[in-house]
């Protein structure tokens, strides 16, 4: 089964006055993947300004965009339209030791190491290490997904951008972008290759084609078994047909939707909307 996914993601920083230049990256642009085929991207802005491309080191596109002319507000629209597909089946894990041999021979060791956001206290790390003792890499994988989604509750707006998996896990609490950093934290620390994803995520799985709703920006993570096999901690369900990737990194600021660097008056506000259209 597959769905056709139209996505409008806007965003808007109002100044306390003028901005007098500032550069943007935004990563808002869907990838064409095995499991999502990119129809249609656009990527706009409030000002007469070109906006380059190009794909980073992690593979994630960058729309950037440099702004000379003081402006009193920053305006960036991304619409995609985005044919996905229902969730692939597992492969078969590899062994421990040839997973270890083969990831320290490849790219995706670097998805073995820590970050200021991925780094648990050693007491956590300990446990981990017991409840996932004996188990294959997949085995492992699903036991720490499952104590990830029973220790810590999705609670909207409880955290910030800048909290990290440790901060989450002990206050029990946090949004999709926790989960996805505890769920990397935890793979990592027990030898499984992990990496952070952002995306979307139509909310209704019943949805029929045709009526907007309001959507939201989304994290989940992907572990290594010799392929990369993809997990949503939040909602413990498949990534499929509802999930549209954008970006893959370490953590967060790998794939933050938009950063930039301004001179001027502060900002006082943002006001984030991501409309999810089923269209077929």
């Amino acid at each position: 089964m597959s769905w056709r996914v139209g996505i409008v993601h806007t965003t808007r920083v109002a100044y306390s006055g003028a901005a007098r230049a500032s550069y943007n990256e935004c990563r808002m642009t869907p990838p064409t993947l095995p499991r999502q085929i990119v129809l249609a991207t656009s990527v706009r802005t409030g000002a007469n300004v070109p906006i380059w491309s190009y794909r980073d080191y992690w593979g994630t596109t960058v729309s950037s965009f440099d702004i000379q002319e003081p402006h009193e507000e920053l305006l960036v629209k991304a619409s995609a339209t985005v044919q996905t597909s229902a969730a692939p089946a597992s492969p078969a894990p590899l062994p421990w030791p040839e997973l270890h041999e083969r990831a320290a021979a490849s790219s995706v060791l670097e998805y073995l190491a820590a970050t200021p956001r991925t780094t648990m206290d050693d007491g956590v790390v300990a446990a981990v290490a017991g409840r996932v003792a004996g188990a294959d890499p997949a085995e492992t994988a699903s036991e720490i997904i499952t104590w990830v989604r029973e220790q810590v509750s999705y609670v909207p707006a409880s955290t910030g951008v800048q909290t990290t998996a440790s901060e989450a896990w002990a206050a029990g609490q946090g949004v999709c972008q926790d989960m996805a950093h505890i769920t990397v934290a935890l793979l990592r620390a027990a030898g499984l290759p992990a990496r952070y994803v952002s995306g979307y995520l139509h909310p209704d799985p019943k949805a029929e084609p045709g009526q907007a709703v309001a959507g939201q920006s989304h994290a989940w993570a992907e572990y290594w078994t010799g392929d990369w096999v993809a997990c949503d901690p939040t909602n413990l369900a498949p990534v499929g047909e509802r999930h549209v990737v954008t970006g893959r990194g370490r953590d967060y600021a790998d794939v933050s939707p938009l950063k930039g660097i301004y001179s001027g008056a502060p900002s006082v506000a943002m006001e984030v909307t991501v409309e999810v259209t089923r269209l077929a």
